[in-house]
């Protein structure tokens, strides 16, 4: 049952613009961004990590390159274009203050799974990408690392809001319900039953997501505890 810390990149050239960058090359993480990046690497300390993914794009790159330097073991992070920004086709590299104006704005905010992006992909097409990488990565840390191995992957903010829908059991729809701040992170412990959402959107302190020592299980594995946990 491994963990995944799901974290958005940290905050952006292309956020305080407020332009809608898609997969713009060169949108770097602005100076608050970088400072959020080394301060992630701090709050991840006490929490042991066995393997690091990124979407492809370089504000992701950037915002992970201060942890995987704090820990060499590591390595380079394996990049994933299935883990990359949505395709926003005609949207890409256009103001989000004009962007709103068109009438597509309205079915992404209240009808997400019809929306299409001229020239790019749907947000449908989006979630089934993402969440068939975090399934198969996921499958591939339990394999290699066992069920109590806890990974990162550094994404975008509506490829981070699907996989949480989906793992919510959520339809599409719902998803702009979910709110990803840069440099946040999302955890989730996959099991044969059902995902479980640990953390949403977290910007503090992570060292409770270390894992625990091994107790005698109170109620059988990927089964809720009813009345909540200890």
């Amino acid at each position: 049952m491994p963990t995944l810390l799901l974290v958005r990149h940290g905050r952006s050239t292309a956020n305080t613009a407020g332009i809608l960058a898609g997969w713009t090359p060169g949108v770097d993480l602005d100076d608050t961004g970088r400072a959020q990046a080394a301060a992630l690497a701090e709050r991840l300390a006490g929490v042991p990590l066995v393997k690091a993914v990124s979407s492809p794009l370089e504000r992701c790159r950037q915002t992970l390159d201060p942890l995987v330097a704090a820990r060499p073991e590591l390595g380079r992070p394996a990049a994933d274009e299935r883990l990359g920004e949505c395709h926003y086709g005609e949207w890409t590299g256009r103001p989000l203050a004009e962007l709103a104006k068109e009438p597509l704005w309205r079915t992404v905010q209240d009808h997400a799974a019809a929306a299409v992006f001229p020239g790019g992909e749907s947000l449908r097409e989006l979630s089934h990408r993402t969440v068939n990488a975090v399934r198969e990565w996921n499958a591939e840390v339990a394999a290699e690392h066992g069920e109590d191995a806890v990974w990162i992957a550094c994404s975008h903010g509506d490829v981070i809001k699907a996989v949480v829908a989906d793992a919510l059991g959520l339809h599409l729809d719902h998803f702009q319900r979910i709110s990803v701040e840069p440099c946040s992170v999302t955890a989730i412990r996959y099991t044969p039953q059902r995902p479980f959402v640990l953390r949403m959107g977290d910007t503090g302190d992570l060292s409770s997501l270390a894992p625990r020592p091994h107790a005698a299980p109170a109620t059988p594995a990927g089964d809720a505890v009813v009345g909540g946990t200890a």
